[in-house]
């Protein structure tokens, strides 16, 4: 059986970003400078990682961007405020509100307040009904979904495929992830299953697809005999599991693994992606490529596509 073909996210990742800044730079030409900012209420470890690398790829893009830090007492109201400034702000071209908010803040209200030419998580309540109705070139899509489909295409072109009449099982319901993705499969012809937690024979269902997507935050859950031979297999999960050994402070060590149990999949697929290393830091160049489309709308300009 041959090798399958590993997706490498990170090197794509860095072209996109790469390519952002050119964009950037021309669009400077026209007194314009892709604003971000992103908003991070608390503390949360995970969190702080999160929008420090998006500060970091901003910059390297050329941005301009801002970050506000605000404690976990913050009031929904004040925090409505702060996202209405970012609204009226013209060198603001790209709103982010770090998700998960306290639990005494309704986050449904604070994404639907950001304006949804500014919505560059593509969260809000248009940007969704955009993609559903597929109007892609008009909708701000999520980020993850996003990078996704670039690796899927990359994949389906190494493997020699066209993607319209594959079909495509995506494991996963959420906002965020399994329904964006499934608009933009569809868009591209693909015939589409969304697989869930109560899904019957889920590992039959899985068999089945010639594009397989993981993205129900369960660690290894995919095994080798639910994929199909030569099944292109984009694995999103991203879950922490204990290791071997413990740490120079005491405590036990830890790795992360995917939704995928990779060493068994791996064999079977024709091409996967690694965690980490797949669609991790693809988000974080979708939402680039996102801030870069706003600012260009926001100019009169055309947005390059990614």
């Amino acid at each position: 059986m041959l090798a399958p073909y590993i997706i490498d996210g990170k090197a794509i990742s860095q072209g996109l970003i790469a390519r952002g800044g050119e964009e950037a730079a021309k669009l400077a030409g026209r007194g314009v400078t892709p604003g971000l900012a992103v908003i991070l209420v608390g503390a949360d470890p995970a969190s702080q990682v999160y929008v420090r690398a998006k500060g970091k790829a901003a910059k390297a893009c050329g941005f301009h961007s801002e970050q506000h830090d605000l404690p976990e007492t913050t009031g929904e109201s004040e925090l409505l405020a702060l996202v209405d400034r970012l609204n009226q702000d013209p060198r603001i071209h790209g709103v982010l509100v770090q998700l998960p908010l306290p639990k005494a803040i309704d986050a449904a209200r604070i994404l639907e307040t950001i304006a949804p030419h500014k919505d560059v998580d593509g969260f809000h309540p248009i940007n969704v009904g955009l993609a559903c109705i597929g109007q892609m070139k008009r909708a701000l899509i999520p980020c993850t979904p996003a990078g996704a489909m670039i690796l899927i295409e990359k994949g389906a072109a190494t493997l020699g495929r066209k993607l319209s009449g594959l079909e495509a099982v995506i494991i996963g319901r959420s906002n965020i992830v399994g329904k964006p993705m499934a608009q933009l499969l569809l868009a591209q012809n693909c015939t589409v299953t969304i697989a869930h937690s109560r899904t019957r024979d889920l590992a039959a269902v899985a068999r089945r697809a010639d594009i397989l997507v993981a993205a129900v935050g369960q660690p290894e859950l995919v095994r080798g005999d639910w994929v199909k031979p030569g099944a292109i297999v984009i694995d999103v999960g991203i879950n922490r599991v204990a290791a071997e050994g413990v740490n120079s402070d005491g405590r036990r060590k830890t790795r992360l693994v995917g939704d995928v149990a990779f060493a068994e999949v791996a064999p079977h697929a024709g091409a996967i992606t690694p965690v980490p290393g797949g669609v991790g830091p693809m988000t974080i160049a979708m939402l680039m490529a996102n801030t870069l489309t706003a600012a260009c709308r926001a100019a009169g300009v055309a947005a390059p596509e990614f």
